[in-house]
């Protein structure tokens, strides 16, 4: 299997599967210097992790972070930082029943016919159990975004099936389980979800994901742009179905008098496009959104064939979200502050030194959902 590293100058490839013994990293191209401890990954760590509530998967996983290589004292050393943690919570027998049938809506079929063979065991190499490593390789990018840009990357779910956010109030989002920017629907969400679990189907998500403090200069025009590199890393994650960049689809309704976002010395007076434009950060907020669709594994039957080509009607026993968006912010942020710290990189080898007449055009005055044209 190729395809397991992501990034130019900040690499990043993972290895393991969701059953084996342990899942890993190995972080290459990290600058040196900066300051890495175990206890720096735990926050993000627990915020991805499942058993946390009742409305994810029951399996418990401790997700205690070993660096094996690359930190000295503490600080980076500029050589790989190698990343490693055990897994101690897998069932295996949970998959059993289903070890040679097909489970519709996940990619055992399209595994088998690329490899000839899978990994039946909690989906293997294609489970969400990997993007551990991308959230713990992001909380190194994050923390070198911070400090040296002040960069902050920010995610939150803004639509679980068919609801949406009444207000969006980012300093609430930390204290739901779902990651919610509206704390009067969190009663809501709880029922909703209750009686989604019950009912023994699941449902798809929306997370938003912002950038503050990103500087004007970031992307490579044509192949390496920055919203190109973000709708790719995005695409990646596990269940992911769509990407918008700022406004994304809502702009095909928009006119091109109201979307283009006008520029003042005072500032920009909007951000349809997201904080990039031909491929290349402006300043502004970097704002971008990541569809998820429904969980596949559900106790409701599904028909499907086995290896052996006989039809066969599938349910899926065992520990799985009802809707796995609602784990996907600390994922979906990984992924933006790794083609973020990457890109920062690529631009200061080939223009850090470059310097313009023109005076920094000041960002919009931050996150409006309205003006954005996302409440529609």
């Amino acid at each position: 299997m190729s395809s397991n590293s992501f990034g130019k100058l900040f690499t990043v490839t993972t290895f393991g599967e969701s059953h084996g013994p342990a899942i890993g990293c190995v972080v290459d191209g990290c600058p040196p210097g900066l300051s890495i401890a175990p206890e720096d990954f735990r926050r993000d760590l627990d915020r991805r992790a499942t058993g946390k509530t009742r409305h994810t998967s029951a399996r418990r996983e401790t997700d205690d972070i070993e660096i094996l290589s690359g930190v000295f004292e503490g600080r980076t050393t500029g050589t790989p930082i190698g990343l490693l943690i055990r897994n101690t919570d897998a069932r295996s027998k949970d998959y059993g029943s289903i070890a040679e049938q097909f489970r519709p809506g996940h990619a055992d079929y399209s595994y088998w016919q690329k490899y000839g063979l899978r990994d039946p065991r909690g989906g293997g190499r294609s489970s969400a159990r990997e993007t551990t490593m991308r959230v713990a390789a992001g909380v190194i990018a994050k923390k070198w975004l911070a400090e040296r840009f002040g960069v902050v990357v920010r995610g939150f779910m803004s639509q679980i099936g068919e609801v949406v956010p009444n207000a969006y109030d980012l300093a609430v989002v930390e204290g739901n389980p779902f990651f919610w920017p509206d704390a009067a629907q969190v009663a809501e969400l709880e029922t909703y979800m209750d009686a989604l679990r019950k009912s023994g189907d699941s449902v798809g998500a929306r997370v938003d994901v912002i950038a503050d403090n990103v500087p004007p200069g970031w992307g490579e025009p044509i192949y390496g742009k920055l919203d190109g590199e973000l709708a790719a890393a995005l695409m990646s994650i596990n269940a992911v179905k769509g990407v918008e960049i700022g406004d994304g689809f809502a702009s095909v309704a928009s006119k091109g008098s109201a979307h283009r976002d006008e520029i003042s010395l005072r500032g920009f007076a909007s951000n349809h496009a997201g904080g990039i434009l031909g491929g290349i950060s402006t300043g502004q907020q970097l704002r971008c959104s990541t569809a998820f669709k429904p969980t596949s594994s559900l106790r409701l039957p599904g028909r499907s064939v086995d290896i052996h080509g006989n039809e066969v009607d599938v349910i899926t026993t065992g520990r799985h979200d009802p809707c796995v968006g609602i784990r996907a912010t600390p994922i979906c942020e990984a992924m933006v502050a790794l083609v973020l710290i990457d890109q920062a990189l690529r631009h200061r080898a080939q223009c850090g030194d470059v310097g313009t007449i023109t005076p920094r055009i000041p960002a919009d005055p931050g996150f409006d959902r309205h003006e954005s044209g996302h409440d529609d």
